[in-house]
């Protein structure tokens, strides 16, 4: 499979610009339905709002929609979507609320607000890389562990758990296609002490940023 890459949960932030209240949430969103639903709410929460501008993008069925809600055409939906194009992050929802403040920002002044204010929540909500991942078992001992686990993931590995047995227990998961020179390396740099077990294969998102 092509790796792809989603927002790694809920973000939401408040921006201020000319006495406007910008708030920026970001959703990881699995279909048109599911944004449709979450943009009802944020409709009917901020009822007494000037705009809820809003932005999704879908990458299986490569529905993109977005909305300035009033402001002037392409001043909002479409900073707000080119946020999500740039990071190339897919099943996303956007919704940016305004307050007017009583300033006219001007159009340059929105595309700016509306692009920071979807930024903003995009990083508050993190992002994750979804992709196909060797599960991996590594058991070392206590005197190997600091060291062999930061070799790991210098190698590009994800420590999902660690049992403190015995040995060491690491489960962990290495992109798929490379697991057999993770091995090679972690035999190599454990001079064969280390046990490695390959597991499942695995489709799961992990957090990156």
């Amino acid at each position: 499979m092509k790796e792809y890459l989603i927002p790694a949960g809920y973000g939401e932030i408040e921006l201020i610009e000319k006495r406007s209240r910008f708030i920026g949430r970001v959703w990881q969103v699995d279909s048109e339905d599911e944004a449709q639903s979450h943009l009802k709410t944020m409709r009917e929460q901020h009822r007494d709002a000037n705009h809820n501008v809003y932005a999704y993008t879908f990458r299986d069925t490569g529905v993109t929609r977005y909305s300035d809600a009033g402001e002037p055409q392409g001043t909002a939906g479409l900073p707000v979507l080119n946020v999500f194009t740039k990071e190339e992050v897919t099943n996303v929802l956007c919704v940016v609320t305004r307050y007017f403040g009583g300033t006219l920002l001007g159009a340059g002044g929105l595309v700016r607000a509306y692009g920071q204010a979807a930024k903003l929540a995009l990083d508050a909500a993190g992002i994750s890389i979804v992709r196909h991942w060797r599960e991996i078992c590594l058991s070392c001992t206590y005197a190997q562990y600091e060291r062999l686990s930061k070799i790991a993931v210098e190698q590009g590995a994800v420590i999902e758990t660690t049992d403190f047995g015995a040995d060491v227990t690491l489960t962990l998961l290495v992109p798929d296609g490379e697991a057999e020179a993770f091995f090679a390396h972690m035999l190599d740099v454990s001079a064969g002490t280390a046990t490695t077990i390959q597991l499942d294969l695995r489709e799961v998102p992990v957090r990156i940023r």
